[in-house]
């Protein structure tokens, strides 16, 4: 494989705990709605991401749009009223949602390394905004969003933006992404090498086969590290 040259990366799930903020979110949402037993916010989290990925297949439209109509299908799934404030409360959320803790150091030393750090993200200018302050001071050489292609992964749109930025050739690249079926298939479809950070140690959700699989993101690190032989 070629050496590589940059990273780019999924941001929610890889770089921001978006498992944990999100279950926390919606378990805490179905408590006030008077279920004392929702359930494990994991299996909540589950659900509604099926919703939402369901929802980004359609016709383009804002992110907030998106995470507000999914939650509103998953409120009502679940018989609980529906307030549009929830909506609200679930975007202002996000943009609160902390990085892993291995995620500053560990991309600190990536950079330190040589390698030039990119993010590809399912999300609104205006989010990914607040959240790059919860990566402070971590600094990115470029930032992609959906809203500045008008497509959410998987489509490839994004991933060849990217390109554009990265200043590099595609397998000079490796995209490092918990998001399984959003960006390992769709990264390698434009030529990346790929990481799925596999932090449950699961089976791999699809057919498609990463060249790395790391429990974290300290993978990362080490492979900057490691002198090109």
């Amino acid at each position: 494989m070629s050496p590589i040259k940059v990273a780019t990366f999924d941001c929610y799930g890889t770089l921001i705990d978006w498992e944990g903020g999100a279950g926390a979110f919606l378990y805490d949402l179905a408590r006030r709605n008077g279920d004392f037993d929702p359930g494990p916010g994991r299996q909540l989290r589950e659900r509604w991401e099926q919703i939402q990925f369901e929802a980004i297949q359609e016709e383009y439209r804002p992110y907030r749009e998106v995470l507000s109509d999914s939650l509103r299908t998953w409120v009502g799934e679940r018989g609980y009223r529906w307030n549009t404030k929830d909506g609200d409360a679930l975007e202002s959320a996000m943009q609160a949602w902390q990085p892993f803790p291995e995620t500053i150091p560990a991309l600190t030393r990536a950079k330190q390394a040589g390698l030039r750090l990119v993010i590809i993200s399912n999300t609104d200018r205006h989010i990914m905004e607040q959240t790059l302050h919860q990566l402070s001071p971590l600094t990115f050489d470029a930032v992609v969003v959906a809203e500045d292609v008008r497509a959410y992964k998987p489509d490839t749109t994004a991933f060849t933006r990217a390109l554009e930025a990265a200043g590099a050739r595609p397998e000079e690249i490796l995209h490092v992404a918990f998001g399984f079926k959003y960006d390992i298939g769709p990264a390698q479809e434009v030529g990346m090498q790929t990481a799925w950070i596999n932090r449950h140690r699961e089976e791999a959700p699809g057919d498609a086969r990463p060249d790395y699989e790391w429990r974290d993101l300290w993978g990362l690190a080490e492979l900057a590290e490691t002198p090109v032989s």
